[in-house]
C-alpha cells in the first residue's frame, strides 16, 4: 500500500496510536476482558475475525468468529511475531517498509511464512513495563483489522480510567 493509495495511514498516526494506547497492568482477567470486548464488537458487526491475545509466547485468549479459517489462526501467529519482535504494531512494521519503498521481507529478511507485517497486531505495552505482549485480529483487511483493535483498546482504556460507578 503506497501513500497515494486510499485508507493509507501516515506512520507518525500509527505511532502516535502506540504511544496512547499504553495500559497500566496487563493481568489474565484483563487480556479475558480486551479479548471479549474484541468478540462483542465482532458478534454485533458480524465480522468473521479471530482474536489472539498473547502475553509473551502465551496465548491468554483466543476466539475464532463465524467465517473463519486456520488460514486465519495462521495469520494471527505471524502478526504476533512481527509486535513481540520489532515491539510495534504490524501495520507501523509493514508501512515503515512501504515508506523505504521496500517490503519487509527484503528490509528484515525475515520468511514470509513466519512474519506477517499486515495490519492486526498490536503491542500490549504496560506503562513503566513497555511491550509484555500483542492483541491481534485477522479476517478483514489489515486496515480493518487494525482499526478493530485499536478500537477495542480505546475502549478498554476508557474504562480502564473510568471512575467506578457508587
Amino acid at each position: 500500500m503506497s501513500q497515494e493509495e486510499p485508507g493509507w495511514v501516515p506512520l507518525d498516526e500509527i505511532a502516535e496510536q502506540e504511544r496512547a494506547l499504553v495500559l497500566t497492568r496487563f493481568t489474565n482477567d484483563d487480556a479475558w476482558e480486551l479479548g471479549s470486548l474484541l468478540v462483542s464488537l465482532a458478534r454485533q458487526r458480524s465480522l468473521p475475525v479471530v482474536v489472539r491475545i498473547s502475553r509473551g509466547d502465551q496465548v491468554l485468549f483466543h476466539a475464532a468468529m463465524p467465517g473463519t479459517s486456520p488460514d486465519n489462526d495462521s495469520w494471527v501467529e505471524r502478526k504476533t511475531r512481527v509486535v513481540l519482535r520489532f515491539g510495534h504494531s504490524s501495520l507501523f512494521v509493514g508501512q515503515q517498509a512501504r515508506d523505504a519503498e521496500t517490503s519487509f521481507e527484503d528490509r528484515h529478511g525475515l520468511p514470509r511464512d513466519s512474519y506477517a507485517a499486515h495490519g492486526g497486531g498490536f503491542p500490549i505495552t504496560v506503562r513503566d513495563v513497555g511491550v509484555v505482549g500483542a492483541v491481534v485480529v485477522s479476517g478483514l483487511p489489515q486496515l480493518a483489522d487494525h482499526a478493530l483493535v485499536v478500537e477495542a483498546l480505546r475502549t478498554y482504556l476508557q474504562r480502564e480510567t473510568s471512575p467506578a460507578a457508587p
